[in-house]
């Protein structure tokens, strides 16, 4: 069977592409082309658009956008039509993603979205656009499952891919020696995002803290989908980085500094104790504070329903404030303990590996079943 994929950032990426060995294993003959990156296309896909173009954050810089993102649009629709799948599989990215599935109900395409868009953060009655566009909805937090029930829609909770990502990883043994890392000196890593806007909005503040913490080597967690002269005024201050090596700096990190998103729960993963953060711009924050309806913004406390990670957001977010909560959950700081135990319970109500296989066995069989009916 033919399948297109489209996924707009690194984690959508990473989770596509197990989710394209999965399906291999029971569709041996599927065919795939992709609008994702450089993992889903090792996997065997055919890359039409790398994400790295279309990462766009914030309300105001989408809106300033508007019209690269629409012509985007109109190139894929364009696509997927000339390539007629047997299904179109849509990974998280909502503002694209959401558009792709009306255009493919419309156009009598079979779709199924895997990692669903937070409808249930703001904007919630966007879950009945879902529910209206999608055949199949796959989540991974199991909080959707209930939150769709409100909405008369049965989706498929499959777990949470990034327990398959980090069964599948290996520490390398020579991580510090190959990226000249002093192995006497504790690590606090920075993970500052993979958009060009979060890396420029973040970096500066999260290495202002480096001087209250001497006895620490700081290193930033790089992405090779941004040029590295981003990163070149902080390697020149002796900051280190590493590239496309997020999980060997967490499987050695004391603590982390975090762009809220994906990279706060497989920190968390990791066991790593972390202070999350996040600034956008003035007009994008303003108009999230309007529309946002759940508690946290990390992906760590939504899942726990409380506080465990300290979030630090917009005006928050100085070195002042920074210091003192990493200062907290360093070894020997006030809330260190209680965040590995609120990890514990974080890894439990996640479950364990599987949710690639389990998603890609399901896929095959609904199109399988489709085909017969």
């Amino acid at each position: 069977m033919k399948y297109y994929l489209i996924a707009g950032e690194r984690s959508g990426d990473l989770h596509g592409s197990n989710l394209i060995k999965a399906i291999k294993q029971h569709d041996p003959k599927a065919e795939f082309r992709v609008w994702g990156g450089d993992m889903m296309q090792t996997a065997g896909a055919t890359l039409v658009k790398h994400y790295a173009d279309m990462a766009f954050m914030g309300f105001w810089e989408v809106a300033k956008n508007l019209g690269t993102i629409s012509g985007f649009l109109k190139e894929c629709k364009a696509d997927l039509l000339s390539y007629r799948p047997d299904v179109l599989i849509l990974i998280d990215y909502a503002g694209f993603n959401m558009r792709m599935a009306h255009f493919a109900h419309e156009s009598g395409i079979k779709t199924f979205y895997y990692i669903s868009p937070k409808v249930w953060a703001w904007n919630q009655n966007r879950a009945l656009k879902l529910k209206r566009d999608i055949d199949r909805l796959f989540v991974i937090f199991p909080f959707e499952k209930a939150f769709f029930k409100r909405f008369d829609y049965e989706v498929d909770y499959v777990g949470n891919p990034l327990f398959d990502a980090i069964a599948d990883f290996s520490p390398n043994p020579q991580f510090l020696a190959e990226n000249h890392l002093d192995p006497q000196k504790p690590i606090i890593a920075l993970l500052p995002g993979s958009r060009r806007q979060e890396v420029e909005q973040m970096l500066t503040v999260m290495t202002s803290t480096k001087a209250q913490f001497p006895e620490y080597q700081y290193v930033i967690a790089g992405v090779s989908n941004l040029p590295g002269e981003l990163y070149q005024p902080f390697e020149k201050e002796g900051i280190k980085r590493v590239t496309d090596d997020a999980y060997n700096l967490l499987s050695v990190a004391t603590a982390a500094l975090v762009t809220s998103g994906t990279a706060t729960l497989e920190t968390a993963l990791f066991e790593v104790p972390q202070v999350v953060c996040y600034k956008t711009g003035a007009l994008s924050y303003v108009i999230a504070k309007q529309l946002i309806r759940v508690p946290y913004i990390s992906l760590v406390n939504l899942v726990a329903e409380k506080e465990a990670v300290k979030e630090l957001i917009q005006n928050e977010v100085t070195t002042e404030h920074l210091t003192k909560e990493l200062r907290a959950v360093l070894p020997n700081g006030a809330r260190r303990e209680a965040q590995l135990e609120d990890y514990r319970h974080v890894k439990a109500l996640l479950g364990e590996k599987g949710a690639s296989e389990k998603t890609g066995k399901l896929m095959v069989t609904y199109l399988t079943e489709a085909l017969i009916a």
